[in-house]
């Protein structure tokens, strides 16, 4: 029988999807070198409706290549490299990397 994994609930102070989604990507940019942190599974949800979750990222295994870090919902093939460019789409509502969204302080 495998350990259980436990997950970080961490609260953020942005008010919409678009900046968490953005907070989520740097995070995972800058803290992807990490192997403990799985962030292929990282979801978002409302303060208040912490039961309904919004995938973030593909997360398809690549054949020896990791795992695709494009948007869930993406079109087109994973890829082991994501656009640089992070939003939701207006039309899925899952993050979308063709919107720019800028994090403010």
């Amino acid at each position: 029988m495998t350990a259980p994994r436990w997950i970080i609930h961490l609260p953020t102070t942005q008010t919409s999807l678009d900046e968490v989604t953005a907070l989520a990507v740097a995070l995972r940019d800058s803290l992807g070198h990490l192997s403990t942190i799985d962030f292929g599974e990282t979801t978002l949800s409302e303060e208040d409706a912490q039961f309904l979750r919004t995938r973030v990222f593909c997360d398809t295994n690549l054949d020896g290549a990791g795992r695709c870090r494009r948007p869930d919902a993406h079109d087109g093939p994973c890829a082991a490299v994501p656009n640089t460019e992070v939003g939701v789409s207006s039309t899925s509502g899952h993050p979308d990397f063709t919107q720019t969204v800028s994090i403010r302080e």
